[in-house]
């Protein structure tokens, strides 16, 4: 059964246990909103970002009533909206293209969809993409008020629980006002709303008939948004989401990298990666080595104090993939921007005793051989200071004699 959207707490979008209202009015799941208040150190409301006038949490004893019997009843909901014929689509949604109270009849469109696939299937036969996209459209007009910006958060809901789209229907959510809209829905939604959009994105970054295109305007702030979305340690599965975009879109294309890395791309992914799990890890590794074979990216990686020093620490210590993905990450950075400080950086956070272990392990790969060439091009640099150990001085001369 659907849990209804008034249980599922504003953040991670679950169904809540211990339902707590703030000063906003909005109730979150204790244990999240507390996170973000004390752990965190935030003093805005998630879904609203108002200020908070106070800290205080107030159980919800009427909400949890109602969660209670909700979980208690056992027969099929008595207010199922039923199947619904293709007339009652088409005019449904001439009464959303005319209304002004377009939330209301979203709200049960997106009802009938979540009980019945079909309609779906329907809405989509008779059109109803347009007429979501030009919802969605309309956020980006001058005189937009709150009432569009909550039918825009509405379409983007029926979207998401719309079956798989078409390419004629992903064609028309690329267009650039769609993704920019999408951009402001990731930067001021609701919690739900930012998980719709980049879900949606996701999707359409997953469809070979879109590969590269959906960010293709180099106007758009949507790297800042999926970045932020990214950092957002609290909210993780749109924040996994944003990662999977980004992984899709920079393998599309240069400029893309470049985008990102003018997003701040490079910085973000260092500071997130040392507490990253093994997966998000990988991930993050991979869009390093991408941004780092470009000249701006080696530059921003290299400026920042803690890049070598976290990338190092994953090496031998996550994955074979991620020890290939760091390794590479060096070398890139080691071989064409080989700067004092960034020889000094490797020696300091321990790159060269962690390479130099990588070429005693049995058989050859292409991480070994990147190891190696990496000793070779700079031992002899390494070899000078004072710091470096005797045992792998001695190491270092063999080799170059070899």
């Amino acid at each position: 059964m659907e849990v209804p959207l008034l249980f599922r707490c504003p953040i991670s979008m679950e169904l809540m246990k211990d339902p707590v209202t703030i000063s906003t009015g909005v109730t979150y799941e204790r244990k999240n909103i507390a996170k973000w208040l004390h752990t965190y150190k935030k003093n805005t409301c998630p879904a609203t970002m108002q200020l908070l006038e106070s800290f205080d949490l107030t159980p919800n004893h009427t909400l949890k009533r109602l969660m209670l019997s909700w979980q208690g009843q056992t027969a099929p909901s008595s207010s199922s909206l039923g199947r619904i014929d293709d007339n009652e689509v088409v005019l449904l949604l001439r009464t959303i293209e005319s209304t002004p109270f377009k939330v209301r009849y979203l709200k049960k469109l997106r009802l009938l969809i979540e009980e019945e696939d079909e309609t779906g299937d329907k809405f989509m036969k008779f059109g109803g993409i347009e007429v979501l996209g030009h919802i969605i459209f309309q956020v980006l007009m001058a005189n937009s008020d709150f009432a569009t910006f909550c039918a825009c958060e509405e379409a983007l809901g029926v979207l998401y629980h719309l079956p798989l789209l078409d390419a004629a229907s992903t064609q028309l959510l690329l267009q650039p006002e769609c993704i920019k809209s999408m951009a402001i829905m990731l930067q001021t939604g609701s919690a739900e709303a930012r998980l719709h959009a980049v879900t949606i994105l996701k999707r359409m970054v997953k469809m070979d008939c879109t590969r590269g295109q959906v960010i293709s305007d180099p106007d758009m702030d949507i790297f800042k948004s999926l970045l932020e979305l990214l950092s957002d340690e609290i909210f993780t599965r749109a924040s996994s989401c944003a990662l999977d975009v980004l992984v899709e879109t920079l393998v599309a294309s240069r400029k893309n990298r470049l985008k990102a890395i003018e997003g701040g791309a490079v910085c973000v992914l260092i500071e997130l990666l040392p507490d990253a799990n093994r997966s998000k890890c990988e991930k993050m590794l991979f869009l390093l080595k991408l941004l780092c074979e470009c000249a701006e990216g080696r530059s921003a990686f290299a400026d920042h104090g803690l890049a070598i020093s976290v990338v190092v620490k994953k090496i031998l210590c996550t994955s074979e993939l991620g020890t290939k993905l760091g390794v590479k990450i060096l070398w890139l950075v080691s071989s064409f921007l080989p700067t004092e400080r960034v020889l000094e950086d490797m020696l300091m956070f321990g790159a060269v005793k962690k390479l130099l272990g990588l070429l005693h392990m049995h058989g050859r790969s292409s991480t070994k051989d990147k190891a190696l060439k990496i000793i070779r091009l700079h031992g002899n640099s390494w070899r000078q200071y004072p710091c470096f150990p005797g045992e792998l001085k001695d190491y270092l001369i063999s080799m170059q004699d070899s």
